[in-house]
């Protein structure tokens, strides 16, 4: 499925499920809870943190986990905190500035790097693995700006799933923090879906090669394709526990597969 299609397919299934709104308190207290356990496991085991997902859950209710390092459960904590943040910003429809993503990387790094938490990097920096520099630290702040800049501006053209992956991409190309940039872009993404009316959804764990493989891909070469097209799928997963909470999920079947035949 080319990129247009799985965009369209991502717009139809937001129609179907905003069909369905408001949707009771129930389910979207069970979801939420479910969700926040999710995307603080998957997005910080991207970066190396060890605890499992029902360790996480374990966690983010308080409790210590033997074997594991104080970080992990703060970096748990955080996440879950910049996950209401995040949230706060799209039900007051605070537009994407630089202070609002200072902000979510001081939450993201409290109380685990206080010289560096909220602060653009002063040092230039390679990222292990990819092909792709990050600019030098002195054009940070320049590029930030033109980056806000394109967001308020060409980027309004965009399908909302596009537009989430590269909001996502490019942030993640400047890569203006001196760490935590993986999780903030994947919350900024998120902040880009849910403020045009989509789940946020979560990229998993298990998808860290193909992941890290598409957006070298696109910031190596400006195609941004093979990126797209994780997020829209990912994106499309990411209804999966509305159809299943709403018991609506063979009817999903079935229109998927009318839609597979045209």
């Amino acid at each position: 499925m080319n990129n247009n299609k799985q965009l369209k397919l991502a717009g139809l299934l937001k129609t179907k499920l905003d069909a369905h709104r408001p949707l009771a308190g129930e389910i979207v207290s069970n979801l939420h809870e479910n969700l926040v356990v999710q995307w603080t496991y998957h997005s910080n085991a991207i970066e190396g943190n060890t605890l499992t997902l029902k360790e996480t859950k374990v966690a983010l209710e308080g409790i210590t986990i033997g074997g594991k390092t104080l970080r992990e459960h703060v970096e748990a904590i955080n996440h879950r905190d910049a996950i209401l943040f995040v949230e706060d910003l799209v039900t007051k429809q605070q537009p994407l500035d630089e202070y609002s993503i200072k902000s979510l990387h001081q939450l993201l790094l409290k109380n685990i790097d206080a010289d560096n938490a909220g602060r653009y990097r002063q040092v230039n920096v390679l990222i292990s693995g990819a092909n792709h520099k990050p600019p030098q630290a002195v054009h940070v702040p320049e590029q930030m700006e033109a980056f806000i800049k394109w967001y308020t501006t060409d980027a309004q053209a965009l399908h909302p799933v596009e537009r989430a992956a590269r909001v996502h991409g490019e942030f993640v190309k400047i890569h203006p923090f001196t760490d935590g940039n993986g999780r903030t872009s994947r919350l900024l993404m998120n902040l880009v879906l849910m403020q045009s009316g989509f789940p946020a959804t979560v990229i998993e764990v298990e998808q860290r090669l193909a992941y890290y493989e598409a957006l070298d891909t696109a910031h190596c070469t400006g195609d941004y394709s093979s990126f797209i097209a994780l997020i829209a799928n990912s994106v499309k997963r990411s209804f999966e526990p509305y159809w299943w909470a709403l018991g609506v999920e063979d009817q999903i079947q079935e229109y998927l597969k009318e839609l597979g035949n045209e």
